[in-house]
């Protein structure tokens, strides 16, 4: 009868030293049986490749959006602010002189709106 080997683990020094040996050599897939199947392995290795690019570029694509959506943000501030200031130039003397006939103590803004985000 044959004698059934069992493993060791100083088996595992050999195993890493004879298959780095045959990845070097080319004979790694042949050794584990598996030569049939290399264009299998090569379309795997190619479709796991291109999911991962363009996961990259997805990513990218999102940061650059957001970087524009705060751009568009700080733009809308700042047309709010301006448009504050045009609009209080043309009505600002009409709108005082009528408070002032009316008797109010509304005055005019100092500061303009705040921009709450």
């Amino acid at each position: 009868m044959e004698q059934e080997r069992k493993f060791k683990f100083s088996d595992i020094g050999k195993l890493l030293k004879n298959s780095v040996k045959a990845i070097f050599e080319g004979e790694f897939l042949l050794r584990l049986k598996i030569g049939r199947y290399f264009i299998n392995i090569v379309y795997v290795f190619a479709v796991i490749t291109l999911t991962i690019w363009i996961s990259l570029l997805i990513d990218n694509t999102l940061t650059k959006v957001e970087r524009g959506r705060s751009v568009i943000a700080e733009q809308e501030a700042v047309i709010a602010r301006r448009s504050y200031e045009l609009s209080s130039l043309t009505r600002r003397s009409g709108a005082e002189k009528h408070l002032e006939e009316l008797g109010s103590n509304l005055k005019e803004a100092e500061k303009p709106p705040i921009v709450l985000k």
